[in-house]
């Protein structure tokens, strides 16, 4: 009986890396823009590719929802690493907090343009939540270390006041309300001698 050789998993083809990106980055901009010009043909579009590009790529609307949002997460989780190295330890928690508004307005984007049930997605949210724990936890740990945040707040509610911030607003230009919230949340946890600085 004649042998057959082993199957290689060949790596996806360069251009095709770089469409699936370029896939990700447009349904970022259009779902956060969210609206009825929110549709996959306008994601397709502003991609500069073919529908059936995205569909190879992103089989169903919820598999394109899933990627964009769980590359918004890891970003973030790599931004909390950055800042770390290269930001004094209150504006790192503050720089942090503040790109998370676009993770909400993504998020909140695709949920309208989708039309995708909130409570259908829990098991992605749940996993996602606390990746930002972790990365929300290691910014608020340098700064209270640093003695410049008070040490009575966990990583946790932190981010559940934030959420709370971002989802109590709906009106356009609800970010601007909410970064302007984020100012004074975090003005707030500064350690009693380091108020006014």
């Amino acid at each position: 009986m004649e042998e057959r050789p082993a199957k290689t998993t060949r790596k996806p083809r360069v251009d095709a890396i770089r469409n699936r990106e370029r896939v990700l980055e447009a349904a970022k901009a259009v779902f956060s823009a969210g609206g009825p010009d929110a549709s996959l043909e306008a994601v397709a579009k502003q991609a500069g590719v073919g529908i059936g590009t995205l569909y190879r790529h992103f089989p169903t609307r919820e598999a394109l929802f899933e990627a964009v949002y769980r590359r918004e997460v890891e970003q973030l989780g790599a931004l909390a690493d950055r800042l770390q190295r290269e930001a004094e330890p209150v504006e790192a928690l503050r720089s942090w907090l503040r790109s998370a508004v676009d993770l909400v307005a993504t998020k909140k984007g695709m949920l309208a343009a989708l039309a995708l049930a909130a409570h259908g997605r829990q098991d992605l949210y749940a996993s996602t939540f606390d990746r930002l724990t972790k990365a929300a936890g290691a910014l608020l740990d340098r700064a209270v270390s640093s003695g410049a945040i008070r040490s009575d707040i966990g990583a946790e509610e932190l981010l559940r006041a934030f959420v709370g911030m971002s989802y109590a607003h709906d009106q356009p230009g609800w970010q601007t309300t909410v970064l302007k919230l984020l100012d004074i949340l975090v003005d707030g946890l500064r350690a009693p001698a380091r108020r006014g600085r």
